[in-house]
């Protein structure tokens, strides 16, 4: 039975980082990966192109029952120390839209980078950790294939949504373990199932406004045969959306004021010729629904009630349902970050016990920020497992 300093549990884009900053301190490890490939969601993020980072990553972009919780490490891991990593690994990069950035050789190349990074490290693949226990003060861990023992253990599992990558429940158990607290999971990043909205308008993508409680997003919507996908559906499913959401197809235009205007201007024109000028044909249909009236004979109050329509589709949360675990891109929930030092990554229950990335409840939004938060939280972990 081999002893390490440091055991890293999982080989993501978490253990990979703190695999490196562990490494960059003289420690022995050992990274534990249950599949046949490492990082295998950081090959498939960015559609293939890695959304590496994002330079507006700070607390207000992060969610779950502390996310307070990121600043610690977010301030010793910031953007711009992963894209000078990325610049010294010779990664192109690309910002697509502001702050978001991508690599232009693709996550293959990213991944290529991390594993440089670790070569000489011991990595064991498919190997499934059945335990973790804890002496006076070594911890011992087995597997289907070993039996190890460290001074610390960084559990950087992830979550569980994904599951077509490889997926294992296993670090909410190491954690339970060891007494912390797991905050039930649900999927997020993902899309969203909502009734009345038509079939026929599936494949429809346009920029619209979701608004939750005092915040508005902005983003590309796009309709679904179940409901609302795409960016904007994204960004509002990693939020709290139980009180419900309110759609507006038609951001930053008073649609009162157009219609109003268009019955001098176009009054031979019934509501869905109007509309098209600024939504595809079928969603201006489905908003006008039968009404074929010219709109020079619709009454103002009439008027209000379609850009109402338009502009506040009232969705309640007992009517929403997020999509499926197996499409969601992360789970919000995970080990309660109340028990783990924000400064370290260490647990506050039991000594020498790290956790890194999306196995704790902090869920990014869309656009970089949650590969930061495996970057950041694995070097903070990293750089403090194994003094014991």
């Amino acid at each position: 039975m081999k002893q390490y300093d440091v055991i890293i549990i999982g080989a993501g884009a978490a253990g990979l980082s703190a695999a490196t900053a562990a490494r960059e301190r003289g420690k022995r490890i050992a990274v534990l990966e249950m599949g046949e490939t490492p990082a295998r969601k950081v090959m498939a993020s960015g559609g293939g192109r890695c959304n590496i980072t994002n330079t507006d990553a700070n607390h207000t972009r992060y969610f779950g029952e502390n996310p307070n919780f990121v600043r610690g490490a977010l301030s010793r891991v910031s953007a711009y120390d992963i894209i000078e990593w990325a610049n010294g690994k010779k990664l192109s990069l690309v910002e697509k839209t502001p702050g978001r950035y991508f690599c232009e050789n693709g996550a293959s190349a990213v991944v290529e980078a991390l594993m440089n990074d670790v070569r000489g490290i011991d990595i064991f693949y498919n190997t499934n950790v059945k335990s973790v226990q804890k002496t006076t003060d070594i911890f011992i861990i087995s597997t289907n294939q070993n039996t190890f023992c460290a001074k610390s253990v960084i559990v950087a599992t992830g979550g569980i949504s994904f599951d077509g990558l490889g997926v294992s429940d296993i670090g909410y158990k190491i954690a339970k373990t060891f007494g912390h607290k797991i905050i039930p999971v649900r999927p997020a990043l993902c899309a969203l199932s909502i009734p009345n909205i038509p079939s026929e308008l599936a494949g429809i993508s346009i920029d619209a406004e979701i608004k939750i409680g005092k915040t508005k997003l902005c983003d590309s919507l796009l309709f679904t045969h179940f409901g609302i996908g795409g960016p904007l559906a994204y960004r509002a499913s990693v939020r709290d959306i139980h009180n419900g959401i309110v759609i507006n197809l038609m951001p930053n235009i008073d649609v009162q004021n157009v219609l109003r205007d268009a019955k001098h201007t176009s009054g031979k024109k019934n509501v869905t010729n109007i509309l098209t000028q600024y939504l595809p044909n079928r969603v201006a249909k489905w908003i006008a629904g039968n009404d074929t009236r010219n709109i020079a004979d619709i009454k103002d109050t009439d008027i209000a009630k379609i850009a109402t329509r338009i502009t506040n589709i009232i969705i309640p949360g007992d009517k929403i349902k997020l999509h499926n675990m197996a499409s969601a891109e992360i789970v919000r929930g995970g080990v309660d970050t109340r028990e783990i030092s924000s400064k370290t990554m260490e647990s506050m229950l039991c000594r020498g016990l790290f956790f890194a990335g999306e196995v704790m409840d902090i869920a990014g939004d869309l656009g970089g920020f949650n590969l930061q938060w495996a970057w950041a939280s694995g070097r903070v972990a990293g750089q403090n497992a194994g003094n014991i």
